[in-house]
C-alpha cells in the first residue's frame, strides 16, 4: 500500500513563501506523475502542479510564475515552493502520486492571511 505524507503547511501573510513536502513509501520512481491539488472550502479538488518521472512539469494557470514542483529521488519526496503566496491560495493541499494505482497524501492546510 502505497503511503504518501505531506508537510509544510502552515499560516502565512499574503506575498509569503511555503515549502510542501510529499514523502513517499518506498521508491518514487514506481510512480510515473506526482502532483499537488488543492480544495478550498465549498469547491471542488483542482489541479495545481504535476512532474512526471522524466521531469516533465505542468501548472495551472492561476500558479504559473509563483509555484515550482520538483522531485528528490534519492529522498523519494517530491516538493512544492509556493512564493508570492495569495489568499485564494488558502486551501488543503493534497499530494497524489499516480503509477499502477492513485494514491492520495491526507493533506495539509495552507492559510494565506490578506
Amino acid at each position: 500500500q502505497v503511503q504518501l505524507v505531506e508537510s509544510g503547511g502552515g499560516l502565512v501573510q499574503a506575498g509569503g513563501s511555503l515549502r510542501l513536502s510529499c514523502a513517499t513509501s518506498g521508491s518514487i520512481f514506481r510512480f510515473n506523475t506526482m502532483g499537488w491539488y488543492r480544495q478550498a472550502p465549498g469547491k471542488q479538488r483542482e489541479l495545481v502542479a504535476t512532474v512526471t518521472s522524466g521531469g516533465t512539469t505542468n501548472y495551472a494557470d492561476s500558479v504559473k510564475g509563483r509555484f515550482t514542483i520538483s522531485r528528490d529521488n534519492a529522498k523519494n519526496t517530491v516538493y512544492l515552493q509556493m512564493n508570492n503566496l495569495r489568499p485564494e491560495d488558502t486551501a488543503v493541499y493534497y499530494c497524489n502520486a499516480r503509477g499502477n494505482t492513485n494514491s492520495w497524501g491526507q493533506g495539509t492546510q495552507v492559510t494565506v492571511s490578506s
